[in-house]
Formats: C-alpha cells, sequence, structure tokens
C-alpha cells in the first residue's frame, strides 16, 4: 500500500509560487526546499513538490506541459466545509490566481475550482460522506 504522494508540478516563479499557496494556508518543508524546488505540506502524507520548470524537467522524460494550453492534471481537495471551499478559492483568485467555473451544489457535494500562477487545476470540494462529515 502507498504510503505517501508526492504530487510534483513545474512553476515558472518559485517565490511567487510559495507567496501564493502561502496565502491560502498551506505550509512548506524546509528540509526538501532550495532555490529550484519546494515542498509544499497538502496532508498528513500528502505534498506537492513546487519545482522550477527547468528542475521538473531533469526528472521527466517530456518536455514539462504548458497548464495555461493544456490540462495535464486535475488536483482535487476534500476541505472540511463550504465555507473553506469558498474562502480557499476567494484567497486564490485574490492572491493572482483565477476560477474557470462558478460553485456547484450536487447536493452530496459542493465544489468549486481555481487555475494557480501556472495554470495549475486546483479543485476544492465538501463531501457529505462519513469521511467528509
Amino acid at each position: 500500500m502507498v504510503r505517501q504522494i508526492f504530487v510534483n508540478l513545474p512553476v515558472a516563479d518559485l517565490k511567487a509560487s510559495i507567496a501564493f499557496f502561502t496565502r491560502l494556508g498551506f505550509a512548506f518543508n524546509p528540509d526538501f526546499t532550495d532555490d529550484t524546488a519546494t515542498c509544499m505540506i497538502v496532508g498528513e502524507n500528502i505534498f506537492a513538490m513546487l519545482l522550477t520548470r527547468e528542475r521538473f524537467a531533469g526528472f521527466a522524460p517530456h518536455p514539462p506541459a504548458d497548464a495555461r494550453a493544456t490540462t495535464e492534471v486535475l488536483l482535487a481537495l476534500q476541505l472540511e466545509s463550504r465555507e473553506a471551499v469558498d474562502a480557499m478559492v476567494k484567497a486564490a483568485v485574490s492572491g493572482g490566481g483565477n476560477t474557470y467555473s462558478a460553485p456547484q451544489d450536487h447536493g452530496f457535494m459542493y465544489q468549486h475550482g481555481f487555475q494557480d500562477l501556472d495554470g495549475h487545476v486546483w479543485e476544492v470540494f465538501r463531501m457529505n460522506t462519513p469521511q467528509g462529515e
């Protein structure tokens, strides 16, 4: 069974990305941070490695995608409440990101989303399940 997940994302400006995600409430592991990369703590065993495009290219078999032109991944994060969903999207937009759709209420799930400074899609939601309550 998998014990942790590290999602690697290329970014154009590492310092700007750190400031953007700090504004959204995320913290970073200084042990995995230098001028070319940082480890953003998403959850207890969930991490996003934000890598300069050059550093990312050193790991990947193909050039990094331009997330503004193509969708390379959808990152979905379950939050504790509708208010937390709305607050994160609002903070993302006020920090330089953008939203790509209106919030959606499906009854059992409330969702909204944003694109970060590099165009990566983050879908944030609150689901009415035993795990989400």
